[in-house]
């Protein structure tokens, strides 16, 4: 009898999905939730799957322990709690379930943001303890101005719950087109004209090196006086000591936040004794719904993997054939590559993406191809929910139009992949191809003959 594959769950996950698990014929499931790091490392060698929430952290300490790993599967979109790189190095595919909890969280950040308005958990601590403090004015919702920052799925239903409460929704998202925030009901801005016009902002944005921090004094002092901020994206973004320091002095009215940079947050941090601050414990995808929904999805993706060898909800890894991604894996690499390139160097309002394969690549099928650009473009800006599976899905959320296109003849290179960037602004184009058998090289940048390898800091 051949053996069965062991699957660890280290957090806690609903019974629905335990079940799936239990009814694959080639899959021994076994349970064990709140582990210490150290407990972690001496259980997981033997396992080859293992299923997370956010409170397990997959380090390199633990991959490095897990000797037979093959797959973690995050349920949920998150996966800021594992370290990708070193799964990558070891081979261990990494999974998530992108959208199971978009409605839960984009519906608790506007719970929260009528909380605020509204000074409900004050209000209701007042009565319990036996005062009845009618002193708790608040603000009406309709007429304000909501500022959003990133208007993914998220920040998409956030906006539709505020124009249903007749707010007026302005939004910063540098990678969606005039088109789509129109069809949205939403006005795009620059960042500045948020912190300016917003009386409340929102925050829907991954956590990345160019976001942490990213809303702190120098924002705070260009904000309106008595603007309330709700975060239920990351904690990290919003410089937690300087919100406190703008709420202590009266310019922020106050902020409801459901993450921080340190989950509990310690007694020391200066916004949880704050009056002004309601504070939620990352309860954004705590719905029954929405954790039945992760469940199935992360259990049936598991499954898939040990039955079928599917790859699904990929973060580090492409959903192809693991014969055809042999052949193709320089070029994938090379597109991501030149997506996040790209990325970098293109305007806002992105309305259109063409993607061209000429010479000998011309005959490898251009989808995983064109899905890799995606995935390092949109990775860019939306950061570690983009993977290989969501990523045209994501576009197309965003009205960006991707075009492809195949030719057997190419006249500097034997093989060439082309991407072209049209934004509202202009365009921007990149050429790439690789040396030898595996070497990415950058060769043509807006019709400029170049020869760069794409790693590392790049001056352009």
């Amino acid at each position: 009898m051949t053996a069965k594959h062991k699957v660890l769950v280290s957090d806690k996950l609903s019974e629905t999905g335990l079940e799936i698990l239990r009814a694959s014929p080639v899959i021994d499931v076994h349970v064990k939730t709140g582990m210490s790091p150290e407990e972690l490392i001496k259980t997981i060698p033997a396992d080859e799957g293992i299923i997370i929430r956010s409170g397990t952290k997959v380090t390199k300490d633990v991959l490095d322990a897990a000797r037979k790993l093959k797959i973690v599967g995050r349920a949920g979109a998150g996966v800021d709690n594992v370290d990708i790189n070193a799964a990558s190095k070891k081979g261990v595919a990494v999974e998530n379930t992108p959208g199971g909890n978009t409605v839960t969280t984009g519906e608790h950040t506007f719970a929260l943001l009528c909380a605020l308005a509204r000074n409900i958990p004050q209000g209701t601590a007042s009565v319990k303890s036996g005062k009845w403090d009618r002193k708790l004015s608040g603000v009406e919702l309709m007429g304000k101005t909501l500022g959003v920052v990133g208007i993914g799925r998220v920040g998409s239903i956030v906006v539709s719950r505020a124009r249903g409460f007749k707010m007026n929704c302005i939004a910063y998202d540098p990678f969606i087109s005039h088109d789509k925030a129109e069809e949205l009901g939403v006005e795009l801005v620059s960042l500045d004209e948020i912190w300016k016009k917003a009386d409340f902002i929102s925050v829907h944005s991954p956590l990345t090196e160019q976001t942490r921090h990213m809303i702190s004094t120098d924002q705070f002092n260009k904000m309106k006086k008595g603007v309330r901020i709700v975060n239920c994206a990351r904690g990290g973004i919003i410089d937690e000591e300087a919100l406190a320091k703008a709420i202590t002095e009266g310019s922020v009215a106050g902020a409801a936040l459901d993450v921080f940079e340190n989950e509990p947050p310690g007694e020391d941090n200066p916004l949880v004794n704050l009056p002004q601050v309601i504070c939620t414990p990352h309860l954004g995808a705590s719905t029954s719904e929405a954790q039945e929904n992760v469940a199935i999805a992360v259990a049936k993706q598991m499954v898939a993997f040990f039955e079928d060898g599917q790859i699904l909800n990929a973060v580090n890894v492409p959903a192809v054939d693991p014969d055809l991604l042999k052949s193709i894996g320089p070029y994938l690499t090379l597109a991501e590559k030149m997506g996040s390139f790209l990325a970098q160097i293109s305007e806002h309002g992105i309305k259109e993406i063409e993607i061209a394969s000429s010479g000998e690549i011309a005959d490898i099928d251009i989808l995983p191809i064109a899905t890799s650009v995606l995935r390092g473009f949109l990775a860019c800006i939306i950061g570690e929910e983009i993977n290989f599976v969501n990523a045209p899905f994501v576009a197309e959320e965003r009205g960006i139009e991707v075009k492809t296109s195949v030719s057997s003849k190419t006249h500097d290179f034997t093989g060439l992949l082309s991407v072209k960037v049209v934004s509202d602004d202009g365009e921007h184009s990149l050429s790439g191809t690789i040396f030898g058998k595996k070497e990415p090289r950058l060769v043509n940048i807006d019709g400029i003959y170049i020869e760069a390898e794409p790693v590392g800091n790049m001056l352009v």
